[in-house]
């Protein structure tokens, strides 16, 4: 018999799944690996074609302040490189040590801060493209309007999305504790 209680106080998903903690770990660096595999590949081969550029005929053209986005773009290419792969060397480290929710911990820290290296990647690709197709102005606008578009997609809306989970599970907690078993009140939603 397990001494590990099957949920945290607190936890919203207590009884919705019939999972021990440890389970409930396996599950969650299983669905990180899914999420890193989403975004290396492609992240990869961005960084790849950002190496062959200086390759290219038209590279020498690129003046100074486009050369210095290029290069501050390919190394964030290549940090998020690093940082999305970085879980698998943490989890050689961590084999069968029984540290599955350190591992899951600072697995998800690097994939945000890779995922936030992609966003700097993908809005200065745009402001290097666009400002040597459009001019200095408009590659500062393109780029920026990206920036925003990635810190509302990646970071503040899932904020939000967090903040309202928190206020539903603390209204749910309220009516169970106001309506508690056989109290008479409605059941509680399952899908919380």
């Amino acid at each position: 018999m397990s001494t590990v209680p099957l949920a945290e106080p607190g936890d919203p998903y207590a009884g919705l799944r019939n999972e021990t903690p440890t389970e409930r770990l396996d599950r969650n660096w299983v669905e990180l690996l899914q999420e890193l595999r989403v975004v290396q590949t492609g992240v990869q081969l961005l960084a790849g074609f950002l190496m062959t550029l200086p390759f290219q005929s038209r590279f020498d053209t690129l003046d100074t302040f486009q050369r210095t986005v290029y290069v501050v773009v390919l190394m964030l290419a290549v940090t998020a490189i690093v940082l999305f792969v970085a879980p698998v060397g943490y989890h050689r480290a961590l084999f069968q040590r029984r540290s599955k929710a350190r591992l899951v911990r600072a697995g998800t820290r690097y994939a945000k801060a890779g995922l936030a290296a992609v966003g700097l990647v993908v809005a200065g690709g745009v402001l290097l493209v666009v400002d040597v197709v459009g001019g200095r102005v408009a590659g500062a606008v393109a780029g920026g309007g990206v920036a925003v578009l990635v810190a509302l997609c990646w970071w503040l809306l899932p904020v939000l999305a967090v903040r309202a989970a928190r206020a539903e599970q603390a209204r749910g907690q309220e009516r169970s504790g106001q309506d508690g078993p056989g109290a008479g009140g409605a059941p509680r939603d399952a899908t919380r």
